[in-house]
């Protein structure tokens, strides 16, 4: 139990992931009209959003600046002022994912956008220290890089997936580039 339990915590993105299509899923089929493409989409990004953005960057800022120590180990790196600003950054991304769980497509994109960022960007170093050190802990390789690469692309698929399923998000302005309610 206590391995399950550290697998569980330690790889939260993955947990976080599992746990918001679970909630999209039962979403969109309690929604009106059951279970279809738009709720369907709307179940997914939403929820997508709540637990891998605004719950796990919550989770983020809460590990690296009241267990920066903790933290850099898992990563395999040396703990600095460094983790205290990563947790910040983490605590303004899951602010922003909080509002965008029910917020409109331009709302949802920026939640996506600037965690995707810091993920890619993340990933690279990663993949750097991996290269020159062979630096493979946990929080520097296997599930936590594979989740700085593609959870970015599932939100973005997601996101499309919505709109394809929902005129709303084209009204939004995503089509036209125009920035509406």
């Amino acid at each position: 139990m206590a391995a399950l339990i550290a697998f569980v915590l330690g790889n939260f993105t993955l947990t976080f992931l599992v746990l918001g299509i679970a909630a999209g899923l039962i979403a969109a089929a309690r929604a009106p009209g059951g279970f279809t493409r738009a709720n369907l989409a709307e179940g997914l990004l939403a929820y997508f959003i709540l637990f891998t953005i605004a719950i796990a960057y919550f989770y983020n800022f809460v590990f690296h600046v009241f267990f920066g120590d903790l933290a850099a180990s898992f990563i395999g790196w040396a703990n600095s002022p460094f983790q205290a600003e990563v947790g910040y950054a983490s605590l303004g991304f899951a602010a922003v994912g909080l509002l965008a769980f029910k917020g409109n497509c331009m709302v949802r994109l920026a939640s996506i956008l600037g965690p995707a960022m810091f993920q890619w960007g993340a990933a690279a170093e990663h993949i750097k220290s991996i290269l020159a050190t062979g630096n493979m802990a946990p929080g520097n390789a296997g599930i936590m890089l594979y989740s700085d690469i593609f959870l970015p692309l599932i939100g973005f698929a997601l996101l499309w997936f919505k709109r394809s399923a929902d005129t709303s998000c084209a009204a939004s302005g995503m089509a036209s580039g125009t920035v509406r309610g």
